[in-house]
């Protein structure tokens, strides 16, 4: 392949800031398949090969540009490398003498090449198309949904790149500015979470203002509670936790936000009953299982796809087991069945939930019984809030416990 194109997408690579590692992983993030390699990145940006059209159009996204131009650049270098079979002595004369000659050859036919109007384009702040921009906000929402099957330390790298292709994009959004400064919050956001998942406390608060930030310049409120609603989870203490839930609450209602709310009120429930105020605890529950009944889970925000009906009864229980309320064994058997045997990282957390509460509310036999299952769980499927989980069991283990709250210590350390 003609050296030009190789060029451009050399040009494209660095314009993002990335090494062809971070380039790869961009690209990947845009295709959900781990299909592209730095060696393939270099063999692309050395001339060595033309990418597909299918994997121009991901990296095109990658680098916020309009899938189509980057195809028609490539469709013009696979004309210019046939031709150049015809003609390789004089071509491949040309081409070294541009590389000797260096930069400022170059620079003076920038404008006459085709890679260099693309370049030039890019400059002047070319606008992405809605192909491109639906690709974007497609691949964030998908991002969150893939958190209910892949690890943080899985996801954090796709997350970060398809932040990276998001930042690259919103300069040239034009008219899909909001849609894209949303789902570049959404991103942060889950970024934040993830961070805070393997204990990088100081970037998860980094990233949660980001989300913020992008929920004022969209005008989009439910992205400040989702940055509230992570951050409460991070409080030093169960007031501070009220105090963020509380703000989360005033940005989630209304139609469209059923889901959201119920988690909002539901976590606002929790935290109360940490607290010690039983009585808002249960209207704070009422407030949220009234949202959930209300929800349209198919329509609202990606988000919020983790409030399954199992993490809502973990959220129930885990007010029920701070007051010790009677409806406790019966959603504690609605909960286990709903887990199922193959658990999520979710999953344990629901399942550590389902422990502490039993424990806590005085069912202790039943309560010993799934913390067992729980500490095989959490063993295969570490996390930060499996780590607290495991911590809050441990501590209320029955003294003829000993080894299962040591071995719970230990996965809490």
């Amino acid at each position: 392949m003609p050296a030009d194109f190789g060029h451009l997408l050399l040009q494209l690579r660095l314009k993002a800031r990335r090494t062809q590692e971070q380039q790869a992983h961009a690209i990947n993030a845009v295709s959900g398949r781990a299909s592209v390699t730095r060696r393939e990145i270099n063999r692309y940006e050395h001339g060595e090969n033309i990418p597909t059209n299918h994997t121009l159009a991901h990296i095109a996204v990658a680098c916020g540009l309009p899938p189509g131009e980057l195809q028609r650049e490539a469709a013009a270098a696979r004309a210019r490398r046939r031709n150049l079979r015809h003609r390789e002595g004089e071509e491949t004369e040309v081409l070294n003498r541009r590389r000797l000659m260096g930069g400022a050859l170059v620079s003076a036919a920038v404008a006459t090449e085709p890679w260099g109007r693309l370049a030039n384009a890019l400059g002047k702040g070319a606008k992405i198309d809605e192909q491109s921009a639906d690709a974007l906000s497609g691949r964030a929402r998908a991002l969150h949904i893939s958190e209910h099957h892949l690890t943080a330390h899985q996801l954090r790298g796709q997350v970060e790149s398809h932040l990276d292709a998001i930042t690259a994009a919103l300069p040239r959004a034009g008219q899909h500015e909001r849609a894209l400064t949303i789902a570049a919050g959404e991103t942060a956001a889950l970024a934040g979470w993830l961070a805070w998942d393997l204990g990088d406390h100081r970037t998860a608060r980094s990233y949660y203002k980001v989300t913020t930030d992008c929920a004022e310049v969209a005008g989009h409120p439910p992205l400040r509670a989702l940055a509230l609603g992570y951050a409460s989870y991070g409080a030093d203490r169960p007031n501070r936790a009220v105090e963020l839930l509380a703000k989360a609450a005033e940005h989630v209602r209304g139609p469209g936000n059923g889901a959201a709310a119920a988690w909002i009120h539901a976590r606002h429930a929790e935290e109360t009953a940490n607290a010690g105020d039983d009585t808002a605890a249960l209207r704070a529950l009422d407030r949220a299982l009234t949202a959930y009944d209300f929800a349209d889970h198919t329509t609202e925000q990606a988000w919020v796809q983790f409030m399954t009906p199992a993490r809502m009864d973990a959220l129930v229980l885990s007010v029920y087991g701070r007051l010790g309320h009677r409806q406790l064994p019966q959603t504690a058997a609605s909960t286990a069945q709903r887990l199922g045997p193959d658990l999520s990282d979710s999953g344990v957390v629901i399942l550590g939930d389902l422990a502490h509460a039993l424990l806590q509310g005085g069912d202790i036999g039943h309560g010993v019984h799934v913390a067992h299952q729980f500490a095989a769980a959490a063993q295969t499927r570490p996390n930060t809030m499996g780590r607290a989980r495991a911590a809050a069991v441990a501590a209320r283990l029955p003294n003829s416990e000993r080894d299962l709250a040591h071995h719970l210590q230990g996965l809490a350390a």
